[in-house]
């Protein structure tokens, strides 16, 4: 009975996941064009916040239980799960267009952000010192996304603005935010019903279920072509996890991880220069890229099981 529950539970969070993200990704496909911005910058910021939540909340929680190694490592684990495993997925289901903009602007500093986290974290600290320099970054990037204030993308919204379509925003970041916690814990309750073990539900259920609003909207979006808003979600997404989730964290309290876990962070920067130079090849990630950032994913797992 638990199971069935818990799977209706499942099925529930799933379908509000999905219609969280279409109320996003149409509302903020028309606040963009109203506002006279691109849907980058929407999906780079507002989108890539609310899809950010869940990974807010585990982190800030962690660091103030004085649990550091999870604080960055769920950060670290959902940026390489949505570099690898989400960008891939959506780019096998169809291939997403990239531009300029997104390539030499946003790419570059989600890869200084990267290097900056390894001269970081290279005594296996984060300092107070360090998240204020991370927090001020993601200031500094917020005010020239505005200030730059990217023209829109010449396709024509879906539909015209309503003064609906703020609230309408709001309530589907709510569901999806909702619906992955409820994803989480339901996906947690039957595998531990079917016998799986703690550890096998911490490295799939937990690190991919703070990354399902990521990808239910990069899904959505996609599909209907808003590939600003697909690839400005994952990639606003990751800049706010590394400079606002982890910087906060680290200003409220220092942290100390463990050596081991550097390699992970190794790794992350390794995918994204790898993901920022498939942007340029074409100016798109074609399906063959998206399969080989999956399979990139699938051999960190194995090698993480392997241990």
């Amino acid at each position: 009975m638990e199971i069935f529950i818990n799977s209706c539970i499942l099925a529930l969070s799933i379908g509000a996941l999905w219609w969280g993200a279409v109320l996003v990704v149409d509302s903020a496909s028309a606040i963009a064009h109203k506002m006279g911005i691109s849907e980058l910058v929407i999906g780079l910021t507002v989108v890539a916040f609310g899809t950010s939540a869940p990974e807010f909340a585990v982190t800030l929680s962690a660091a103030f239980k004085g649990q550091a190694d999870i604080s960055v490592g769920n950060v670290v684990g959902s940026n390489v799960f949505n570099l690898g495993f989400i960008l891939g997925g959506v780019a096998i289901i169809r291939a997403i267009q990239t531009n300029a903009k997104l390539v030499f602007r946003d790419g570059s500093i989600l890869i200084g952000t990267a290097i900056l986290l390894l001269l970081f974290l290279r005594d296996s600290t984060l300092q107070r010192w360090e998240g204020m320099i991370l927090m001020g970054a993601l200031i500094g990037y917020l005010i020239l996304l505005f200030v730059q204030k990217d023209p829109p993308e010449e396709e024509i919204p879906e539909r015209p603005y309503s003064f609906k379509d703020i609230p309408l925003l709001i309530l589907g970041l709510i569901l999806i935010v909702a619906g992955g916690h409820f994803l989480v814990d339901s996906a947690k309750s039957i595998a531990l019903a079917i016998g799986i073990s703690d550890w096998v539900i911490a490295v799939t259920i937990v690190a991919a279920g703070t990354s399902t609003p990521e990808l239910a909207t990069s899904l959505v979006a996609v599909i209907k072509g808003k590939h600003g808003l697909s690839a400005g979600n994952l990639i606003g997404s990751d800049l706010f996890n590394l400079l606002g989730v982890l910087g906060l964290a680290a200003v409220l309290r220092p942290m100390q991880i463990d050596p081991g876990a550097y390699e992970e962070i190794i790794l992350m920067a390794g995918l994204i220069m790898l993901v920022v130079i498939m942007m340029r090849s074409g100016w798109k990630i074609s399906r063959t890229e998206g399969i080989i950032l999956v399979l990139v994913n699938i051999i960190r797992w194995y090698m993480n099981f392997s241990k």
